[in-house]
């Protein structure tokens, strides 16, 4: 039989997007979005990261495109509209959850806020989730701020924050040495 990691990235990213909806949230509220990418978008991604090189003036930019370049595929996670816990605990920056709602919503330079800082907690346990499912897949894997904001900016996804999970299938871990 002819073995093609290709052929099982879609049940790879699925499985993955499972651990990360399951993951536990604040008051069992998700906002999360998930996308696969790959092939002939996983090229415009690459591209879109090399090419906010200068933008950012940040060369990890390319570094990590080259990375992703070389994967399978990527998984992006999202979170959208995330409301507030309402705990008033002042994390975000306000004083209470009704000043941060009273807020006018802005784009940073990388993604939309504010977002209450308990939403932040759940999406990080949820990408936790994710790459931990992937690890017990044994398929290499690396959580990327910079494929979110690529993925954001030619609007693969429609959310206000983004990361990117890359995935990779061979001998030695792409992500590894950088």
């Amino acid at each position: 039989m002819d073995i093609s990691f290709g052929q099982i990235f879609s049940t790879i990213v699925n499985l993955m997007a499972v651990s990360a909806e399951t993951a536990p949230k604040a008051r069992g509220d998700s906002f999360l979005i998930y996308k696969a990418v790959e092939g002939d978008k996983l090229r415009e991604l690459t591209e879109s990261m090399i090419n906010l090189t200068e933008h950012f003036a940040d060369r990890n930019f390319i570094r990590d495109g080259k990375n992703v370049e070389k994967c399978l595929g990527v998984l992006l996670i999202g979170m959208k509209g995330a409301t507030t816990v309402n705990l008033n605990c002042g994390a975000c920056g306000y004083d209470t959850c009704a000043k941060m709602k009273e807020a006018k919503p802005h784009e940073g330079k990388s993604f939309y806020g504010p977002v209450c800082s308990m939403r932040y907690i759940d999406f990080g346990i949820a990408l936790g989730s994710a790459v931990k499912t992937a690890g017990l897949l044994n398929v290499d894997n690396r959580i990327m701020y910079r494929i979110g904001v690529a993925a954001k900016k030619i609007k693969l996804i429609d959310a206000d924050i983004v990361m990117g999970i890359p995935i990779s299938i061979s001998g030695k871990n792409i992500f590894f040495d950088r």
